[in-house]
């Protein structure tokens, strides 16, 4: 059975319920961060906050959260012309999508993430990606992820498991699995110190949390918080 876990932690919503719930399941936890030049890099800074008051806040989770890691990976953002790594406002294009779309971006990471993995000895890599809340990204869907798990473990020649435990579940259930983990003192972590908005801000404070409250993000965690 699996004893240890990466969590692919941007220090959002969705990425600290499922360290939560990894650090609830597993004796070892490390976490993984990635700076590709996003507006929103704010979410840097978050995540170490959220770091520190689960390790102060939460005993019983301390001695299981191990080290925490950022990656540095500027190319991504060099070759993305997206609202989330240029200063463009957020729409929809042609194909479909959100220019909110970092092509290859959940790629990339869970690749980088399955290296570090298995430098580090551990055994499953969890991302907060999701069908259900999410803007039809391509590489968050689940079928993206299971071809993701085949290819890493053969390329890697050695079994990593890639758990979504968001996958299909809405923010107003992500809301409710957090209490569940860790009562009102996880919820609160969460409205205080994560980060969910694309444009970076931190000026206005919600009932939900922090951000601008109109962008794509900010109005499912919103519209979360008021369904949970």
């Amino acid at each position: 059975m699996p004893r240890s876990a990466l969590v692919l932690f941007s220090g959002g919503q969705d990425s600290t319920t499922c360290l939560a719930d990894a650090l609830a399941r597993y004796p070892r936890v490390e976490t993984v961060g990635f700076d590709y030049g996003q507006r929103h890099r704010v979410e840097l800074d978050a995540r170490l906050d959220v770091l520190r008051v689960l390790r102060h806040d939460f005993p019983e989770w301390h001695a299981r959260l191990g080290d925490d890691h950022v990656l540095d990976v500027g190319i991504l953002g060099q070759i993305s012309d997206t609202s989330l790594t240029r200063d463009t406002a957020f729409q929809m294009e042609a194909s479909g999508l959100p220019n909110t779309f970092v092509p290859g971006r959940n790629l990339l990471f869970l690749t980088l993430a399955a290296a570090l993995a298995y430098r580090r000895g551990l055994d499953v890599l969890v991302t907060g990606v999701c069908e259900t809340d999410y803007s039809g990204y391509p590489d968050c869907r689940d079928d993206t992820m299971k071809a993701m798990q085949v290819a890493l473990s053969l390329g890697m020649d050695r079994r990593l498991r890639v758990e979504t435990p968001l996958m299909w579940i809405d923010k107003a259930e992500t809301w409710r699995m957090a209490e569940r983990l860790g009562g009102a003192r996880l919820v609160d972590l969460i409205v205080e110190h994560s980060h969910t908005c694309y444009l970076g801000d931190r000026s206005q404070r919600h009932p939900w949390g922090y951000g601008c409250g109109t962008c794509a993000a900010c109005e499912l965690r919103a519209n979360g918080w008021r369904n949970r």
